[in-house]
């Protein structure tokens, strides 16, 4: 995670932060108001690090972040080279303290495995258009066609 001190044209130390936890923050947790990329509205974001984890909690009053938000407030907040994960835990697991909060993890000990690009997409390609994703979903099914030896 970057040094938080470079956020502090975001970083909150109004009387509620103070009440809530005793201190603004430092390089490496506080609390923020970050302008949303979509319509400038203010994100909450409350960042950590410790007990071996990066932490980003990124909340809207009214509805869960989107998107273009979170990855907005991941560019913010981590370094360019660093990768951070949402997950996804069993049911019995869930915690739930507000109904539009959103969070970015990171381990501090390992690297999150990741797939390969491939399995996402073809990067060379960049944003497809509708029409040149239907061309090549129709190559790819010729070429898994072909490979299982029968037509497409």
């Amino acid at each position: 995670m970057r040094n938080l001190y470079t956020l502090d044209c975001y970083r909150r130390r109004d009387r509620h932060v103070m009440e809530m936890w005793g201190w603004a923050g430092d390089e490496t947790a506080g609390m923020f108001m970050v302008p949303s990329p979509i319509d400038k509205q203010p994100i909450t974001v409350v960042a950590s690090s410790g007990e071996g984890w990066d932490h980003v909690s990124v909340s809207r009053p009214n509805r869960c972040p989107n998107w273009p938000e979170m990855e907005h407030v991941a560019s913010l907040f981590f370094e360019d080279n660093e990768t951070a994960m949402q997950l996804h835990v069993p049911a019995s697991d869930h915690v739930n303290n507000h109904p539009y909060c959103l969070h970015w993890w990171r381990p501090h000990k390992i690297e999150i495995p990741r797939p390969d690009a491939i399995m996402v997409g073809i990067k060379s390609e960049g944003l497809l258009s509708p029409e040149r994703a239907a061309q090549m979903r129709a190559e790819v099914d010729r070429l898994v066609a072909a490979k299982m030896g029968r037509s497409a």
